[in-house]
């Protein structure tokens, strides 16, 4: 079986590379040149921990292939994957589908019969059936078959999570697109990995649904920090308690200064658009995206506050750009409202990240980049830890209070221990607990 995944973004590219890790012939598709001439020498556009290898190897092996030809990879293809970007669209937050029809359109005049187009991209309800009808509309006659097949992918373990998923969700609507389907996945049958095969509408909502629900329990947990800290809780240890709980789960229950990445922001945003526009508001959503926008200039009024009354002039060392460890993934970051909240209330910012400068430098200017975390401490006033890298967990906090200015550290991700941050000669403010130790 010949798969083409059109879109060489994180889901094509991942979802693309760990087929063919399974065996398949893979073609990766791209209008983007320079993406493709990256790919062909071997290396990813994007971090993603263990990508580059599983890129080499299936190259190597002659199951993986990348190029700028559209018409001919769809044209060979058993199995086309639409795997484009669905961005949000400003003012009304619905996704924007254009680069969908657009690609449906050109599958249209380039498949042969027979063809099982699979919708990978996160698409609102409806899209599926929308992607068939322009199919069919420019290739009348001509039999194939649409299924929807959403990513469930997390920045930083996608090959893990698509090597052994929680589930497989697999929406169609004939036995053609079933039966490819469940031939792609069968690797998976062997760790009985779970594989829902339900509608269209099913699967495109239940990927939203999931989303959803994970961005309001972040945003629930920030609430709760906000409680402990008035009145005298721990909430890492409140997170464990209820997490225990196998209801509930201890997923998602880490208290910051709010989510980000590609997906939640957009995701939360497009759900709620769905909802208002199909006389079904969901309230909930429209809660937490209002909740996790505050949180981001909660936490950097925080920073401002550790500054002192003054802060204009002071320096702020940020350890952490990206929206979490293992990317270097910018998108929607807690950084992109916090540095420039500071930056305009007169601060100087010295920042570190292991990978995100290239993506965020653009985005942050005034902004001065540092080689190694330790830069950051130099004469800074204030230590601000945005993103838990694992490289800041075992940091010399002694070193850092030598070559800082000031002496406070605000956690923003809670990855010290109060106790160690105080022998250090440190004091310090974090998340979900009360005062300044």
């Amino acid at each position: 079986m010949r798969v083409t995944m059109i879109g060489t973004g994180y889901v094509g590219l991942v979802s693309g590379v760990c087929f063919s890790e399974f065996g398949f012939d893979v073609t990766c598709v791209d209008i983007d040149e320079a993406k493709i001439a990256t790919l062909n020498e071997l290396k990813s556009p994007i971090y993603e921990p263990g990508l580059d290898e599983l890129i080499e190897r299936n190259h190597t092996a002659g199951r993986l292939t990348f190029t700028t030809d559209f018409e001919n990879a769809v044209a060979e293809a058993d199995v086309v994957f639409v795997a484009v970007g669905t961005p949000s669209r400003r003012g009304d937050g619905e996704a924007d589908l254009s680069y969908v029809f657009e690609a449906a359109k050109r599958i249209a005049h380039a498949m042969r019969p027979e063809t099982v187009i699979v919708i990978k991209s996160t698409v609102v309800v409806g899209t599926c059936r929308k992607v068939h009808d322009i199919i069919a509309a420019e290739r009348p006659g001509v039999a194939f078959s649409i299924a929807s097949n959403p990513e469930f992918l997390r920045e930083g373990s996608a090959i893990e999570d698509f090597m052994r998923p929680d589930r497989v969700i697999v929406g169609v609507e004939d036995e053609r697109g079933e039966k490819a389907l469940r031939h792609l996945y069968r690797p998976l049958y062997l760790r009985e990995t779970p594989i829902l095969i339900t509608t269209l509408e099913n699967a495109e909502i239940t990927k939203y649904a999931a989303n959803a629900f994970l961005a309001m329990k972040i945003t629930f947990i920030n609430e709760i920090a906000d409680l402990c800290e008035k009145v005298g809780g721990d909430v890492q240890q409140i997170a464990t308690g209820i997490g225990l709980d196998k209801r509930i789960g201890s997923k998602f229950l880490h208290a910051g200064p709010g989510y980000g990445g590609s997906c939640f922001p957009k995701d939360t945003n497009a759900f709620a658009a769905t909802g208002r526009k199909s006389g079904a508001p969901q309230l909930l959503v429209e809660t937490t995206i209002a909740v996790n926008e505050a949180r981001k200039r909660a936490m950097a009024d925080r920073i401002l506050e550790a500054l002192g009354p003054n802060p204009a002039g002071k320096t702020v060392g940020v350890l952490g750009i990206a929206f979490k460890p293992n990317t270097d993934d910018v998108r929607d970051a807690p950084s992109l409202v916090i540095v420039p909240r500071l930056v305009g209330a007169g601060v100087k910012v010295r920042a570190h990240d292991p990978e995100a400068r290239e993506q965020a430098a653009p985005l942050l200017p005034g902004m001065e980049w540092c080689e190694q975390p330790y830069d950051v401490a130099k004469d800074a006033d204030v230590i601000a830890v945005l993103t838990e890298w694992n490289v800041y967990r075992g940091l010399d906090l002694k070193r850092i209070g030598e070559a800082m200015a000031g002496k406070t550290i605000v956690d923003l991700r809670n990855i010290y221990r109060p106790q160690d941050v105080e022998d250090a000669g440190l004091g310090y403010v974090s998340v979900g607990k009360k005062g300044m130790f």
